[in-house]
């Protein structure tokens, strides 16, 4: 068992939309400010709010998922990468006790909280109450036990009114929670939302600028010297390693990385990376030819359905990537990246590998965490083998695939996915670390390919 010192906050929020996103970015870059090293982390399986934070830090964000990861796994991501920081810095997902239902605070923030020990501030919105804060602060921290609630930051509260209303939090609670500072309502910051999001890091305009602005504003009215204080409290984290194979030899994986394929987790390619490999980024939309000699490819999810016109019209790296598929390279395609290896979506054509045309159906489709059994031995896995994993999305496909069955918790489950001995396309997202095993065997499939590539 290892113990690693970590300095840590979560800012959590009463729900969503109430403004969290918006103080951890300001807390973000004002620290980054003051010259301090920073580790930025997500509650939650959300790819969208860790790229603005890794745009902010120039430093990559990383999730920290009770669904996805046992404890021990979560503690040693956390550890791992608060590794040379000297403070992290955990976003939470929704509400703070929101998870899985009306009836389980499991896969929350109050669980990642717990689960980490680690201090959390609740994000509030100010705007229009007065003694209902102190109400909502009072639910907040009694509602269930070792919630590790220790400061409030008001958001939307007028200058005017944050001293009273601190005072007023000081006096109702005596020391249990502390009043952090507030942000005021600052229209020309918000941050455009999109779908379950915000809009990508890459797609809002004067990003730098809106950062910025947030975080003078931060320095002047958020206590970030008591924020450090209270990271500094936290305890240790004890974890055990988690042994991944490191292969002698290498191989290659290209990964789509541009604005139309954009969801991945770091933690994902950094096990690859770890294993062996060498991931080399290619874009579907601008890139007319793949790397050269590659063993793997790996397209994620992201917004195709935006700039499906242009990833038409890129015929020669459509038909590349079908030669390739057909020729057997090993291949996970997630949501986005399996859209477009179908055969059109709406009345754009895409690579036309796999049966099925996309279309918009105007509302979240299956939306949630679910958990995958393939049906068969394939890619990633044994016939029978349980996968965490989530989707979230708003096109469906007339035929999404019957090689897995996915099952949410309530019960409900559905077939999905197309795969075979060297592919997994279908909606589903999974991340590596809630099964090494599968990672193993995309590396060892890669392998394969490559022998066979160099016979």
């Amino acid at each position: 068992m290892n113990d690693y010192q970590i300095p840590r906050i979560m800012i959590a929020g009463t729900n969503s939309g109430c403004g969290k996103t918006t103080v951890t970015c300001a807390v973000l870059k004002s620290l980054a400010n003051r010259g301090l090293r920073v580790a930025p982390f997500k509650c939650g399986p959300d790819y969208i709010d860790p790229m603005f934070h890794s745009m902010i830090l120039n430093t990559p964000s990383t999730n920290l998922d009770p669904f996805f990861f046992s404890e021990n796994t979560m503690r040693l991501l956390l550890a791992k990468n608060s590794q040379g920081k000297e403070i992290s810095v955990i976003e939470g997902v929704m509400g703070f006790y929101d998870g899985l239902g009306f009836d389980t605070a499991n896969a929350s923030s109050y669980e990642t909280s717990q689960i980490t020990q680690t201090p959390v501030i609740l994000v509030l919105n100010a705007k229009g109450s007065a003694l209902s804060l102190l109400a909502q602060i009072h639910g907040f921290m009694t509602f269930l036990p070792d919630n590790h609630i220790r400061g409030i930051i008001l958001n939307r509260c007028s200058p005017i009114s944050y001293p009273l209303m601190a005072k007023a939090i000081q006096e109702r609670f005596q020391g249990k929670i502390i009043p952090l500072g507030y942000l005021p309502e600052m229209p020309e910051c918000s941050l455009e939302s999109r779908h379950l999001g915000l809009v990508t890091a890459q797609e809002v305009s004067n990003l730098s600028g809106i950062i910025e602005n947030l975080a003078r504003q931060a320095e002047k009215s958020i206590d970030l010297d008591s924020i450090l204080q209270l990271a500094q409290s936290a305890g240790t984290v004890q974890c055990e390693d988690i042994p991944l194979p490191r292969y002698t030899k290498k191989i290659r994986i290209a990964a789509a990385m541009d604005k139309a394929f954009c969801f991945y987790y770091h933690d994902d390619l950094d096990m690859l990376r770890e294993m062996g490999a060498e991931i080399i980024p290619f874009s579907p939309l601008n890139d007319r030819k793949l790397p050269e000699d590659i063993h793997g490819l790996y397209i994620g999810g992201g917004y195709p359905e935006l700039y499906a016109e242009a990833l038409s019209q890129n015929v020669s790296i459509k038909n590349e990537i079908r030669k390739l598929l057909e020729d057997g390279i090993p291949c996970i395609a997630e949501c986005g990246g399996f859209m477009y290896l179908t055969q059109a979506i709406a009345d754009q054509p895409m690579v036309g590998f796999l049966n099925g045309k996309c279309y918009n159906t105007g509302k979240l489709t299956r939306f949630g965490y679910i958990h995958l059994k393939s049906n068969k031995d394939d890619l990633l896995g044994i016939a029978g083998k349980s996968i965490p994993a989530h989707e979230f999305h708003y096109w469906d496909c007339d035929d999404p695939g019957s090689d897995y069955t996915a099952e949410k918790p309530s019960g409900k489950s559905w077939t999905c996915i197309h795969s075979n001995e060297t592919l997994y396309a279908g909606f589903p997202h999974i991340h590596f670390y809630a099964e090494p095993s599968i990672t193993v065997r995309f590396y060892e499939a890669c392998l394969k390919y490559e022998e066979k590539s160099h016979a």
